[in-house]
């Protein structure tokens, strides 16, 4: 093969034409993707959902996003896993064939930084289908003998576990309180503070505290237990909502607070009193600086943090992943094997 060009004029995809239900995405052929210089066109092998890929369907983002909005139609996902079949000018030839993670936060396109970074499947085309075309060094090698559904259940979920845990500056022998932990995101955060060290109580319901505690949470507790008074050093929330003002009333004197995600509903009511007064930090969490992706990827080459699979769909089943994903009744990752 070329190693500028596909093998084929037209590759399927999944293509959201409309913001709303499932409905509105369609399994069809596209034209393949071509690359520019400094790009790769990476053949998917497996595609995760997320959240992302939901809110952005929904209409959550319209008229703000990632960047100022999203562009119908479009093709979700920002978890890939796959290899280089194609490489534009500037790339070496030796990339082809590459087994590649691709980080889903794009720096720099054609050449161009930036600011604010675009995001895989929602400022520009993603990973549910055949082909997908990246910036060579958004296309990581990697080497542990994982699954390509494996692979793909870490980019996104995991990369925000570790900036949340970042922002947070969680460390050894911290306490910490993670809610929404049996999601991708929430999961993700339990493996990765209890390999920094940590002591993770994780927010769930009773049917998923046994899965949680087998990924190294040390306590489990209800979405409407009582989270304690100064109990945590500090708290990864994912879900907002009413009970939003007891997260704070946990954190220890000098806590930090970092969120990446309102599922229970995003607006909230704050007590100024209980922010100074406690020397609280309260940071959010999107998109994270460059060091972060690596540190991921040599953890999990490291075997410190296990993929977590819920399910797998084939790519025509996309609408059925999304629902299922959207029932909240799974832990882990959904995946659409692409294959």
């Amino acid at each position: 093969m070329n190693a500028r060009a596909c093998h084929t004029s037209r590759v399927r995809a999944a293509l959201l034409t409309g913001f709303g239900g499932p409905e509105n995405l369609t399994v069809t052929e596209v034209p393949d993707p071509q690359p520019g210089p400094g790009d790769v066109v990476v053949r998917v092998g497996a595609a995760a959902v997320n959240n992302t890929d939901i809110n952005t369907r929904v209409g959550w983002y319209r008229g703000g996003g990632w960047s100022g909005g999203v562009s119908l139609p479009r093709i979700q996902g920002a978890d890939v896993c796959g290899r280089i079949v194609a490489i534009g000018p500037g790339v070496p030839a030796a990339r082809i064939g590459q087994r590649v993670v691709v980080e889903p936060v794009l720096r720099t396109v054609n050449g161009r930084h930036l600011d604010p970074p675009w995001y895989l499947g929602s400022e520009c085309d993603g990973g549910f289908a055949e082909l997908v075309r990246v910036p060579s060094q958004n296309a990581h090698e990697v080497s542990r003998g994982l699954s390509d559904e494996e692979w793909a259940s870490f980019p996104c979920s995991y990369s925000t576990a570790e900036h949340l845990l970042t922002r947070a500056g969680v460390g050894a022998n911290q306490e910490v309180l993670v809610t929404g932990a049996s999601g991708g995101v929430g999961s993700a955060v339990v493996q990765l503070a209890r390999a920094r060290g940590a002591r993770v109580a994780a927010v769930t319901s009773p049917a998923k505290a046994a899965a949680l505690a087998a990924l190294g949470a040390a306590q489990a507790l209800g979405r409407d237990d009582d989270f304690g008074s100064e109990a945590f050093d500090a708290v990864i929330d994912l879900v907002g909502g009413p009970r939003w003002p007891t997260l704070l009333t946990a954190l220890r004197r000098g806590g930090r607070y970092a969120t990446a995600g309102a599922i229970a509903g995003p607006l909230v009511e704050l007590d100024l009193r209980t922010l100074y007064l406690k020397d609280l930090t309260l940071v959010g969490a999107t998109i994270y600086d460059a060091t972060v992706f690596p540190a991921l990827l040599r953890r999990i080459e490291d075997g410190q943090v296990e993929p977590l699979i819920a399910r797998a769909f084939p790519l025509a089943e996309i609408q059925q992943a999304q629902e299922a994903f959207g029932r909240h009744e799974h832990i882990g990752k959904i995946v659409l094997n692409v294959r």
